[in-house]
């Protein structure tokens, strides 16, 4: 009970942030729409794209003298403000997950909520255990992996609504759910496949809502190291931000 109030909470404040966000955005298009905001050269084409500017986003910067920011922070600043395990150094990926979403640092209460319900989100459709149990190992992980994600489909609250006509403007409601459905799966999927080529197929320990998400994927590749698993933390708050693909089309539509 508790992880639904608190994803409700995450799934709250995001809505409060809707509207006012896609009203910002047709105002900005309706004033500047037709503004140049810079020249392409055919050096910057074949260089690999730098310098261009070729989307609108406000979750992350990647400078290449000062690095990486999240919502303006960067990487040391994110280590010390966003929520840490007990008796952890490292922060959550949850919490930096939070801030891409809303824009804000989340309390550890939030955080812990946003854990347990990922936990709960966490299993797998028999088809797609069945179907990585039937991959040959000579087949590269990242090709089962794909394979699992569209698989996954099967599952998508946005395939359906968006097959019952659901208006534009609606369509943050089932991208959310299905981001947070695709996220709290992705560690068991991993630790499936990890599993399978590695540890003679054992079948992943459940899942344990007590656990956060790192800590839970740790356990099922059975790595109890608690180095490991601050590691593991601190990686995949780092690269928390691919994930965040899944929900960045949330600020990007205009709603109509």
């Amino acid at each position: 009970m508790q992880s639904r109030r608190n994803a409700s909470d995450l799934k709250s404040v995001l809505a409060d942030k809707i509207a006012p966000a896609i009203e910002e955005v047709k105002a900005f298009r309706k004033q500047h729409g037709n503004t140049k905001v810079g020249e392409i050269t055919v050096d910057m084409m074949y260089g690999g794209m730098r310098s261009m500017k070729g989307l609108v986003t406000e979750t992350s910067v990647l400078d290449a003298e000062e690095g990486i920011r999240f919502r303006g922070y960067t990487i040391p600043e994110c280590q010390e403000l966003l929520p840490k395990a007990p008796g952890g150094d490292e922060p959550l990926p949850e919490g930096l997950f939070w801030l891409l979403v809303t824009g804000e640092i989340p309390t550890e209460e939030q955080v812990r909520g946003l854990s347990a319900e990922w936990a709960d989100r966490a299993a797998l459709p028999s088809h797609v255990v069945t179907m990585l149990n039937n991959f040959p190992s000579t087949m590269h992980p990242m090709s089962q992996f794909a394979a699992a994600i569209a698989a996954l489909n099967t599952e998508s609250k946005f395939a359906q609504a968006y097959s019952e006509g659901i208006h534009k403007s609606k369509y943050w409601d089932p991208t959310f759910e299905d981001s947070m459905n695709m996220i709290a799966k992705l560690p068991v999927v991993a630790a499936t496949i990890y599993n399978n080529l590695y540890r003679d197929g054992a079948t992943p320990c459940p899942i344990d809502p007590a656990k956060d998400w790192s800590e839970n994927f740790c356990a099922m590749i059975e790595y109890g190291d608690p180095m490991f698993t601050e590691l593991m933390r601190l990686y995949l708050t780092i690269h928390r931000f691919v994930l965040f693909i899944f929900c960045s089309d949330l600020f990007e539509s205009d709603g109509n």
